[in-house]
């Protein structure tokens, strides 16, 4: 009896010591723990360039063939730049012919002068707009869009006034105008408004008894070989180191004569070779004029009498200096924002 309780016993023990060893080796297992989910980001691939198709729309630019390289380059870009972010196809011409306007998939031609004949061509491809660049007798209607000349004189000759001022001492600065023209008066007027604009009272440091701006007008019957004698009074009598000449009276020869007189000159348009003297030309900016024009003419709307914007050209940086055609350039925006008024600024 004792025998087999003793048995018991031990087989009890035996138990209970394989219990306790299968639990002590579960206790030294790691729980198992769930990798994390990762979500794997996506950056999408930039979006690429369309590759042109011969389906793709066309635009089409005429350039004369004599045409100096800076400006062709200059509106080759332009338009360029402007086909590529529209998704359409752009080429050169030196003209139009009617294999040009037999593709279906041409859309605007930009044409410069001489004319190619956009009149003509217009009325047969109904469905290509047209914009005629600084082209003369051509009449915006139907397909055809103009981009004419600025013809403002009031910006141009207060922006003269005001940077003239800013260049001569003392505030000595004339204007020379055609008497009898019709927009010569609000020139004079704009002008003066320009100076003060810059100099207030212009009061210079010593007495003078000639009032800046110092004005002079030249006959309608003048003869124009005559002209500099008018430039020199103002020159020579009137102590004038800066001078700006009304646009209907400023002939290459008139103001190549004039820039060797030692006066600083502003013009609408810079003879060549350039005068003495030629600070800056100011000038109507058509790269922007067709910039704007461009969303209309690829939406199909013609028609347009497209007005250029004035810009500065044919900057002296040697004597107008970066900080002062900075003073220039936004007086210049100012004017055409129409926050300021050349007539009453």
């Amino acid at each position: 009896m004792f025998w087999r309780n003793s048995v018991r016993v031990k087989q009890t023990l035996f138990v209970l010591l394989f219990v306790a060893i299968l639990t002590a080796c579960g206790g030294n297992d790691v729980p198992e723990v769930a990798a994390p989910t990762v979500v794997p980001s996506h950056t999408p691939p930039p979006s690429a360039t369309p590759i042109p198709t011969l389906s793709t729309p066309l635009a089409l630019l005429i350039l004369p063939s004599d045409l100096d390289k800076e400006t062709s380059d200059l509106y080759q870009k332009t338009v360029y730049d402007l086909a590529l972010a529209s998704g359409f196809r752009f080429q050169v011409r030196n003209g139009i012919t009617p294999e040009d306007l037999a593709d279906p998939t041409l859309k605007v031609v930009i044409a410069l002068p001489p004319d190619p004949g956009v009149a003509n061509y217009a009325p047969t491809a109904p469905n290509v707009q047209f914009l005629a660049v600084n082209i003369p007798n051509l009449t915006a209607g139907a397909n055809i869009s103009v981009l004419a000349p600025n013809t403002q004189v009031e910006l141009p000759a207060f922006l003269a006034g005001y940077t003239l001022a800013m260049m001569v001492e003392e505030f000595k600065i004339g204007m020379l105008y055609p008497e009898g023209e019709p927009n010569a008066q609000a020139a004079l007027n704009a002008f003066s408004n320009g100076m003060r604009y810059y100099c207030g009272l212009c009061e210079g440091i010593y007495f003078d008894p000639v009032t800046y701006p110092a004005i002079l007008g030249i006959p309608a019957s003048e003869d124009p070989a005559k002209f500099g004698g008018y430039a020199n009074v103002l020159i020579n009598d009137q102590d004038v180191s800066g001078l700006y000449i009304f646009p209907s009276i400023a002939s290459d020869d008139f103001l190549s004569y004039v820039g060797t007189q030692g006066v600083y000159l502003v013009g609408v348009s810079r003879p060549e070779p350039r005068p003495g003297g030629w600070l800056m030309t100011i000038s109507p900016d058509t790269i922007k004029a067709i910039q704007t024009a461009w969303p209309q003419l690829i939406a199909g709307q013609g028609g347009q009498n497209v007005q250029s914007p004035l810009g500065i050209a044919d900057v002296d940086t040697g004597v107008l200096t970066e900080a002062k055609l900075r003073l220039v350039r936004e007086t210049l925006d100012a004017l055409i924002a129409g926050r300021i008024l050349p007539s009453n600024p």
